[in-house]
């Protein structure tokens, strides 16, 4: 595969460094780093998007993650291998990244599930760091980034 065209991040440098800013924004301490890789890579294959699924497996590989974590998160629901917090955050990540796919984007049992796990700074943590992916996921799908390919 060959990428449509340059990608934009490279063709408008300001918007590499508004989104790295934004993913850095969203780092937060109440929100472990490896739930933000989880639902990375949990939005990345909603979308479709191989560069992040391959990336963020990676990522989550190289903090010591199992492999049963990294292959399971497609299905999430039905594997012992994540905690209620991580499974709360995860079923926001997949409500925020399909919004259009029911009337109520975000049910109330999500939200209020995620809310029991996490507080408001959290909360806001989890929503720009599943919104920053879906940028990331929505660009290299587009340009069809492919995995591997130099930037």
């Amino acid at each position: 595969m060959q990428a449509r065209m340059t990608h934009p991040v490279k063709v408008l440098p300001d918007v590499m460094k508004a989104l790295h800013a934004l993913s850095k924004a969203a780092q937060s301490s109440a929100v472990p780093a490896t739930t933000h890789h989880l639902i990375h890579l949990r939005a990345s294959q909603i979308n479709g998007c191989s560069v992040c699924v391959d990336m963020h497996s990676r990522e989550l590989k190289d903090a010591g993650e199992k492999d049963e974590r990294i292959w399971g998160v497609g299905a999430w629901r039905e594997s012992s291998y994540f905690s209620d917090a991580e499974r709360a955050a995860l079923a926001l990540a997949e409500c925020v990244t399909r919004l259009a796919d029911r009337s109520d984007a975000v049910p109330d049992d999500v939200w209020a599930e995620a809310a029991r796990h996490y507080d408001e700074e959290a909360l806001s943590a989890l929503l720009v760091s599943i919104s920053a992916i879906n940028v990331w996921n929505r660009l290299n799908a587009a340009v069809q980034q492919p995995v591997g390919a130099a930037w």
